[in-house]
């Protein structure tokens, strides 16, 4: 399985006991969807390999407490320790409206209700405290926040996304 046609689930954070249990950390909004996985990818040296689960518990709102198959001792939970966890793209629940998967949107055009055409989602930048659209225009990157009052309409269909930004913000970048 490629990376490309996973998406990311969690990371392993910790070890649960001497047993070889270990706690991920999962990276969504809801993650009762994720109590009773059967398997999960786990990010080794830039391969994922499958690891089975043997039984889950979800504890503490987004964490998921389990036990692989194979993985018998704090030894073996160390190996996998701090290692990210993914899951395959036909997992991921559909959503309709305007919500969306940072994945689906990349190469999605940006119009703005007062600018006009903008430019292109290159990526999400998400590692600020607030998500933003990086959006391509005639080579310069455009910085948009990601903010729910922002975005008026995303259209799957024509791969567009409408917003509303500031007077302004925009032509900082131009």
């Amino acid at each position: 399985m490629h990376k490309d046609n996973c998406f990311y689930l969690g990371k392993i954070v910790k070890k649960h006991s001497f047993k070889g249990e270990v706690v991920i950390k999962l990276d969504t909004d809801e993650p009762e969807l994720y109590r009773n996985l059967e398997s999960v990818f786990v990010d080794l040296g830039d391969n994922l390999v499958p690891f089975f689960i043997e039984k889950s518990s979800l504890s503490r709102g987004t964490m998921l407490r389990l036990k692989f198959e194979g993985v018998d001792s704090e030894g073996d939970a160390e190996a996998i320790l701090k290692t990210g966890v993914y899951l395959p793209l036909d997992l991921l629940p559909k959503l309709s409206g305007d919500k969306f998967y940072y994945h689906e949107i990349i190469g999605f055009k940006i119009k703005d209700s007062s600018f006009g055409s903008v430019g292109v989602i290159k990526e999400i930048n998400d590692s600020s405290s607030q998500p933003l659209f990086v959006v391509e225009k005639d080579g310069k990157e455009i910085f948009i926040p990601m903010i729910d009052d922002f975005i008026k309409k995303v259209d799957r269909e024509n791969e567009t996304i409408e917003v509303v930004t500031p007077e302004g913000l925009i032509e900082l970048y131009l």
